[in-house]
């Protein structure tokens, strides 16, 4: 591994870990701190995807006029920053959901600059000849994160609080920001000199101009929203409604990190034995319908036979986030990778 690949994998590390600790603890914060209701729980769990729908496309066309690693930096202190913020204004007694909603804001929109500034750098860190390689190391890390993040914020929450778990997700995101520092490989300054409009129309054109990469664009999105929907009012149901320990829900989630870190280690077996088309398209067919299993959810079994439907689900995805996210790296211009 590459010294500088290897700075850049030890900060995501951090970074995703962090993000996975406020996924639980926020919501969380919200139910327990101020008593919010099903409506309020379900617009701070909604922010962050909206940020991504709203700001996905101008975000990557600005990410690809500048330098990728000082992006990266700035959105960790940033969010260490939000984070830190929460822990202070409930230690103060002057927390509201209205700055719980800022936060969530400014994370989503935080980590959705660092994860489009993070793909459009790796190829510049190892080459497009091991970016399949390098993808998958870096989709199975964020779905162990995944899984290790949300279980022990659930268990943290429980034990010390969430306010004391989100000051330790800012710590993490400052752990990411000193490690991004520490990547010597220079940048070439960005050759975009256009305006933004045109540099957006162009990457635009080029998405639709292949049709391979408009049918990734759509599968994305519906993941993206699909999702959010699935789980936007877990924290009410399983801590309020079920009367389940904070633990639960972290564990719950984690099992969506479980099945994409299995699918992210098959992707490359997956591809090999049924042709990277093939993959993507057959494993989304067989695994549509365990997302009926989420209504199951209850008391018993029933929470079992729920957890199984977004860990088959989020197999499927960390197969097609190592497939699909190397095949657009590997067809993309580099001046609108972001993009």
């Amino acid at each position: 591994m590459d010294r500088d690949f290897r700075r850049l994998y030890v900060a995501a590390f951090g970074s995703q870990f962090g993000t996975q600790l406020s996924h639980v603890a926020l919501p969380l914060l919200a139910v327990t701190a101020l008593d919010a209701g099903p409506g309020e729980v379900g617009l701070l769990s909604s922010l962050a995807t909206l940020t991504v729908l709203f700001v996905g496309l101008p975000a990557g066309v600005w990410v690809d006029r500048v330098r990728r690693r000082p992006v990266m930096v700035a959105t960790d202190v940033l969010r260490a920053v939000a984070m830190a913020s929460v822990t202070a204004a409930w230690w103060l007694d002057a927390l509201t959901m209205p700055q719980l909603y800022l936060v969530a804001i400014v994370s989503g929109v935080g980590t959705l600059f660092f994860d489009v500034a993070a793909h459009s750098l790796v190829p510049s860190l190892v080459g497009r000849d091991r970016l399949t390689a390098a993808n998958s190391l870096l989709v199975g890390t964020n779905s162990a994160m995944y899984v290790t993040g949300r279980s022990v914020s659930g268990v943290l929450t429980q034990v010390l609080g969430a306010p004391l778990v989100l000051l330790l997700d800012a710590v993490t995101y400052a752990w990411s920001a000193l490690w991004l520092r520490g990547i010597r490989a220079v940048e070439s300054p960005p050759a975009v000199r256009e305006p933004i409009g045109r540099q957006l129309r162009e990457g635009l054109r080029f998405l639709f101009g292949n049709r391979v990469l408009v049918a990734i664009a759509v599968q994305g999105a519906m993941a993206n929203l699909g999702f959010p929907l699935a789980t936007v009012l877990l924290p009410v149901l399983l801590v309020r409604e079920l009367a389940f320990p904070e633990w639960v829900f972290g564990a719950y989630l984690a099992a969506s990190g479980v099945g994409a870190l299995v699918g992210s280690a098959c992707a490359h077996l997956m591809a090999r034995w049924l042709g990277q088309g093939g993959a993507v398209w057959l494993l989304s067919l067989a695994t549509a319908p365990f997302g009926l299993l989420v209504p199951l959810l209850d008391h018993g079994i029933g929470i079992w036979l729920a957890a199984a439907g977004p860990f088959v689900q989020s197999a499927r995805t960390g197969v097609n986030n190592v497939l699909l996210v190397s095949f657009r790296q590997q067809i993309t211009p580099d001046h609108i990778l972001g993009g």
